[in-house]
């Protein structure tokens, strides 16, 4: 009798990766819910980008701590930076048009929904004293920026490995037209927004 050959498990096909769960959210639960006050999906806000920036006042006397902001801000966002370099002289700072001060990425796609998902249910919850983002860091055009003061939030980041403490900047840019709309997008999502007040 012929042996059966045993089936073995199928090799996972070359460039396959696995879909945000937070993009499978916006997809399967956000998209229908928005579509009621839109006339095709297309309209529907979107993210289409986040920028994540750290600056490096200090790298201009010590140039390590940009080195060490580019690792960390790579770890971070699991993609490579672009130092970001002085647009005009300041005597007052002692700085130098083109001398490096910081480094910056742009996340978009899976990227910019896996990073999304971790900074809503992992780091920001891990700020101290937490109580909600302010729903006015909207700049009219439906795009929303905060602040972090330490890179120590995310879990990346090893404590006793910090040259030095810094914070950086997160813009969430999104296809929105209205702050209104785009802070809708955001609170779906799960962006933790601080409840106001209502008299």
């Amino acid at each position: 009798m012929a042996k059966t050959a045993k089936s073995s498990p199928q090799p996972r096909q070359p460039g396959t990766k696995s879909i945000p769960r937070l993009k499978q959210k916006y997809q399967s639960e956000i998209l229908p819910k928005l579509l009621v006050d839109y006339k095709n999906s297309m309209a529907v806000p979107r993210v289409s980008k986040v920028v994540l920036n750290m600056g490096v006042g200090a790298a201009t006397q010590n140039s390590k701590l940009l080195d060490a902001a580019v690792v960390e801000l790579t770890q971070i966002s699991g993609q490579k930076v672009v130092v970001t370099r002085a647009r005009k002289s300041i005597s007052n700072f002692k700085l130098r048009a083109g001398v490096p001060i910081g480094c910056s990425v742009t996340l978009r796609g899976d990227r910019a929904f896996f990073f999304l998902d971790k900074l809503f249910n992992i780091v920001i919850p891990r700020i101290r004293d937490f109580r909600g983002l302010s729903p006015k860091s909207f700049d009219g055009r439906g795009n929303y920026s905060l602040g972090l003061q330490e890179q120590l939030v995310f879990p990346e980041i090893k404590y006793d490995q910090v040259e030095k403490v810094l914070g950086m900047n997160i813009t969430i840019v999104t296809t929105a037209k209205t702050d209104g709309q785009a802070q809708e997008l955001l609170t779906l999502l799960g962006m933790p927004f601080r409840r106001t007040q209502k008299n």
